[in-house]
């Protein structure tokens, strides 16, 4: 049987619209299923934060308990019933994640809330019977709560391997719903790829029947001068024409959304990292940062100092403090931070990171000129955070003289109409300067142009500076270094426009 031309047309151009809108449909179904499985996983990834806390709050439960037992000193009671309300806040928001991701952990197999609920009973348990030592401490009866206090270590071990258990159960679902995102997001990928050939073939085989069925008639058509076939054959063009347009625009679109997942799939793959890698980092570091603060703390008043060593130990701690300090703000990184706003002038906090990066400074061959008429006013400020935007900003400026060079730093207080006074900050170095092209991304999380650099650093002193009401820009160019201004309203908060 003979199948006509209008036949063979019209089965491509359904063909095409298959091809089209199945993959549009598909592409919706998976972009559901991949914000769903998203916010499950980001869920789980806070469910494994609060547990890194829980048990570190319960972990610090039993370290106090020994501090009292050695220094009977009752703050170390207060310290410890901190901890305990701390683990039954740990303990409620846990719960109440882990009931948010019910459909996640179907698998009957891993009953996580019972384990829970078992963990919270042992936890009871164990916090009456430590109750009975503090009793036993409290009425001067060492010896007998000693020996109490050694019988519950066996209780506290228990709970600790609970909660690593517990752990391993979610680290277990976690892994499988990445799994099951790389396997979805495989199959969009060999879809893709299988599309885009599929419709370049029908396309060509619209294109061939097109010209040899209609175009080269109408041509000879037209040299025959039938000018009423002609007008009619040029309204048929023009129809389909149309239609192959339409259908065009329809590729183009699903593979706009096809990168959009890609793209959104890409950043969730990202935060996910991040709080992995927070959680080492807590994990890993401010257990051991914290016995080290209190090890000083029992060094400080144990020895006998002289002034200039007790100077040194209040640096270390403060440093200490510091360190903790960027620990929280990474870990934080995906949440606003909290400011802890305090009446204080920017000049304090420019020399206390001077002073900070004394040493730093010296081994880079970084002369530092600080240019100001007079100390600046007191203003609202988290000191902590903006010392460390100053700080990233410095290191930053140092790195890039690599063979040491001039830093400035200008101090004054200027006024912008309407907004009044406000305190600007100019941090001028003599460096290689940035190229225009990157400019505009030096502030976006995770861009860094040094290999072992996270990209982090000056997305967070943005941040900082913009939820203190400010703004920072940048002005660099090539062979001439890189001036970093900041501007914050001397009074109150202003919604500056973020260039």
């Amino acid at each position: 049987m003979k199948v006509n031309t209008r036949t063979r047309v019209l089965v491509l151009l359904v063909m095409t619209l298959m091809v089209s809108w199945g993959g549009a449909i598909f592409t919706l179904w998976f972009a559901q299923q991949a914000k769903r499985l998203n916010a499950q996983t980001t869920t789980t990834v806070e469910s494994l934060l609060t547990l890194e806390h829980l048990v570190e709050s319960f972990i610090m439960q039993k370290g106090y308990l020994t501090y009292y037992f050695l220094s009977e000193d009752p703050k170390w009671l207060k310290i410890l019933r901190n901890h305990e309300e701390a683990f039954q806040k740990y303990l409620k928001n846990l719960r109440l994640l882990l009931s948010r991701t019910d459909s996640f952990f179907s698998d009957k197999s891993i009953s996580i809330l019972d384990d829970l609920s078992q963990l919270e009973s042992m936890y009871v348990r164990y916090s009456a019977r430590r109750d009975q030592v503090l009793n036993l401490y409290r009425s001067g009866k060492r010896t007998e709560g000693m020996t109490l206090h050694w019988e519950i270590r066996k209780e506290f071990h228990e709970i600790l391997a609970y909660a690593k258990k517990i752990q391993g159960q979610v680290e277990e679902k976690l892994s499988q719903a990445r799994t099951l995102q790389n396997t979805r997001f495989r199959t969009l990928n060999l879809l893709a790829w299988g599309a885009m050939p599929t419709s370049l073939i029908i396309t060509s085989l619209l294109a061939i029947i097109l010209f040899r069925s209609l175009l080269d008639p109408l041509r000879r058509l037209a040299y025959e001068d039938d000018m009423e076939n002609e007008v009619t054959g040029s309204d048929e063009i023009r129809a389909l024409y149309k239609k192959i347009a339409s259908l065009m625009d329809s590729v183009t679109e699903v593979s706009s959304k096809l990168e959009e997942s890609r793209e959104h799939l890409a950043q969730s793959e990202k935060m996910a990292l991040v709080g992995r890698l927070a959680a080492g980092v807590v994990h890993s570091i401010r257990n051991p940062l914290t016995s080290v603060k209190m090890r000083l703390f029992a060094l400080e008043r144990s020895l006998k100092l002289t002034p200039t060593q007790r100077e040194d130990f209040e640096v270390i701690s403060e440093e200490i403090h510091h360190i903790d300090t960027i620990l929280r703000n990474f870990l934080e990184f995906a949440r606003p931070p909290r400011l802890t706003m305090q009446r204080i002038s920017f000049s304090d906090i420019t020399d206390g990171a001077l002073q900070l990066l004394h040493h730093r400074l010296e081994s880079y061959g970084v002369r530092v000129t600080v240019h100001r008429s007079d100390r600046m006013p007191e203003s609202e400020l988290d000191p902590d955070q903006m010392k460390e935007v100053l700080v990233n900003i410095i290191l930053n400026a140092c790195e890039a003289m690599v063979d040491g060079g001039n830093l400035d730093i200008f101090e004054e207080v200027g006024t912008v109409e309407p907004h009044g006074q406000i305190i600007l900050v100019k941090i001028r170095d003599t460096g290689p300067g940035i190229p225009q092209d990157i400019q505009n991304k030096i502030f976006e999380p995770f861009f860094s142009t040094k290999d072992e650099g996270s990209g982090l650093g000056l997305s967070i002193a943005k941040r900082v500076v913009e939820d203190h009401g400010g703004w920072i820009h940048v002005h660099s160019n090539l062979g001439q270094g890189t001036t970093f201004v900041i501007g914050i309203p001397l009074r109150g908060k202003i919604a500056w426009p973020r260039l």
